[in-house]
């Protein structure tokens, strides 16, 4: 028997937002998941490395974000895989590390479309709970998999907040603060990051 499960929201988190804790802390609160662990990856496969803040201070940045919740943790656990590093690696990496523990992926309405794409997609699928939070997404009919024993949409708030957005806003001088926690806005500006 598992004593507790987890929810893994992975995400470079750059910066990490009020949508991603928004997300993170309903699926804490209103899902049968014990905590939720915002793994934040290194660098993402898929995205190009141009903005993106280095590893630490992005964890610094979810650390920071969420001292005030009990049930959302920060991960840096993809820090140490080899990289490139796929979900699968780190799930394998994970249950080997805490076997005790059952663990659930947590991702968006968007990505779901896209993970049949993903390197051991069928692992993931034949092996775990999908947990999948609405976004706006650019299809108009429902992702293939949204049908499968794996997957279960979760009634979470639509967050049309994006790191790219804040991340633009920054640099053109804009006030971002409401979009983030106040740890985070204080940090960035302390940092000058974004500019």
């Amino acid at each position: 028997m598992f004593s507790k499960k987890i929810g893994l929201y992975f995400g470079t988190f750059n910066p990490i937002h009020i949508g991603h804790l928004t997300i993170a802390n309903h699926i804490a609160e209103f899902s049968d998941v014990d905590e939720v662990w915002l793994v934040v990856t290194p660098l993402s496969p898929f995205k190009k490395k141009s903005t993106m803040l280095p590893s630490y201070d992005r964890f610094e940045m979810a650390l920071q974000a969420t001292q005030a919740y009990e049930k959302i943790k920060p991960s840096d656990i993809e820090f140490n895989l080899p990289q490139p590093n796929y979900t699968a690696n780190t799930l394998a990496y994970l249950e080997e590390k805490h076997p005790n523990y059952s663990f659930v992926l947590i991702m968006g309405e968007d990505n779901l479309y896209s993970l049949p794409k993903w390197k051991n997609s069928e692992v993931l699928l034949n092996n775990y709970e999908i947990l999948v939070y609405p976004r706006i997404t650019i299809h108009k009919e429902k992702s293939p998999l949204a049908k499968h024993p794996a997957v279960k949409f979760i009634d979470a708030p639509i967050m049309e907040i994006s790191s790219s957005f804040i991340r633009k806003c920054i640099k053109e001088g804009k006030n971002v603060r409401p979009m983030l926690a106040p740890e985070v806005s204080a940090y960035i500006e302390k940092m000058n990051f974004y500019k």
